[in-house]
């Protein structure tokens, strides 16, 4: 429960030393916006770009994909 709160003490020092930067966003979905996206997503309007999908053996290769900045989309690992 005190992680989030040393982030927004510790970020403005860190930003001295480092050139990314943090913030927070809500979002708070309510029913007419969950039927929005459900109806789109049924139609094909909106689909997830997964770049790839690990097995759970696999997360050393996954992270190393992630690094090296090759991912175009999410990485699914899987618990098969």
């Amino acid at each position: 429960m005190i992680g989030p709160l040393t982030r927004g003490i510790f970020t403005p020092l860190l930003s001295l030393f480092i050139s990314q930067s943090l913030s927070t966003a809500f979002a708070k979905s309510n029913r007419e916006d969950l039927t929005i996206m459900h109806d789109l997503m049924k139609a094909g309007k909106v689909r997830p770009a997964i770049d790839r999908c690990y097995k759970l053996n696999d997360v050393p290769e996954a992270i190393r994909h992630l690094e090296e900045g090759h991912a175009r989309g999410k990485v699914i690992i899987t618990f098969e």
